[in-house]
């Protein structure tokens, strides 16, 4: 466990710059592969997509990270739990990876010292905890699928997400409410999922049990994909105003030309305005900028999960 810390510390340069020799038949490949079709819809849930356009609201925004701590809270008990589990040991990076005390510290931001009376484990959620807590109980090797389908995620493309929630939703620039996204104890984000695929891709798994990951992290999608649903639900019923910082979108009143989302479609399917209609939505639109970053990044956030 001692290099293991050093070199989530940067402090040993035998990850930095490794190139490993991946097979089609290691555990991050076969992960990669078999959740593609589930990563996909995940984007293009409701939620996403009005994240994607800007439609920003506070309210969900808190909801979401109430979601987020009764998921980790239940994830890293079980690891807890596991720590010395064959399967799940060499995955054990606790300074390095866990969420729950900084999301706790995030709700207190947004909720207050007494955040933990008034805040409740959604029915979804409920769901996704549930079955997180059967898994550690009867089957710990399927906590791979749960904690490489979270973690590696936040380690992608989080810092820029955490820069666009802070001016978005005019969060303080010294980072509270926004600690979920901050990974103190590693130094660099793509060595250290470098080395964490390696620690998985040297498991001894047969077939059979990595198809067993596999089905376990499309559930995961799964129930993340239901928990964004709940959100969007709850969205319907608040009012316009509760919404923050966002452009009109195509469809709903806006020019198509001024949305940056619209100008990044253009680009890739090879039209000539590309130029002008991301420059119109940077310049004529404060919150142009921090938008088109949130497209980029959660684009990025994608991509990056396939490479992993």
């Amino acid at each position: 466990m001692e290099k293991t810390q050093s070199a989530a510390n940067g402090e040993a340069s035998e990850y930095e710059g490794r190139v490993d020799v991946l097979s089609p038949e290691d555990l991050s490949e076969v992960l990669a592969a078999g959740t593609k079709e589930v990563h996909e819809k995940a984007e293009n849930t409701q939620f996403v997509k009005d994240f994607l356009r800007g439609r920003i609201r506070k309210e969900l925004f808190k909801l979401g990270a109430v979601a987020l701590y009764y998921t980790y809270s239940a994830m890293e008990e079980e690891i807890e739990r596991n720590r010395e589990h064959p399967y799940f040991a060499p995955l054990y990076f606790p300074q390095e990876l866990h969420r729950r005390e900084a999301l706790a510290r995030d709700l207190e931001f947004f909720y207050g010292p007494g955040w933990r009376s008034v805040v409740s484990c959604s029915p979804a959620t409920q769901a996704y905890v549930d079955r997180i807590h059967k898994v550690g109980r009867e089957d710990p090797v399927l906590l791979v699928a749960h904690a490489y389908t979270r973690y590696m995620g936040d380690l992608s493309g989080g810092q820029v997400l955490k820069k666009v929630a802070q001016r978005a939703m005019k969060l303080p620039p010294t980072g509270e409410g926004l600690e979920f996204y901050t990974f103190d104890n590693i130094h660099s984000a793509k060595s250290f999922k470098q080395h964490y695929r390696s620690r998985m891709n040297e498991l001894e798994l047969d077939a059979e049990t990595k198809k067993k990951i596999v089905a376990e992290a499309v559930r995961a999608f799964g129930f993340n994909m239901q928990v964004f649903d709940e959100l969007d639900e709850i969205g319907r019923s608040l009012p316009e105003e509760v919404m923050d910082a966002g452009l009109p979108v195509h469809g709903e009143g806006g020019d198509r030309n001024k949305c940056p989302y619209f100008a990044a479609k253009t680009a890739a399917t090879g039209g000539t305005e590309y130029a002008c209609q991301v420059a119109m939505a940077v310049l004529r639109h404060p919150t142009g900028q921090v938008l088109f970053a949130a497209w980029v990044a959660f684009m990025a956030g994608f991509a990056a999960w396939y490479l992993m």
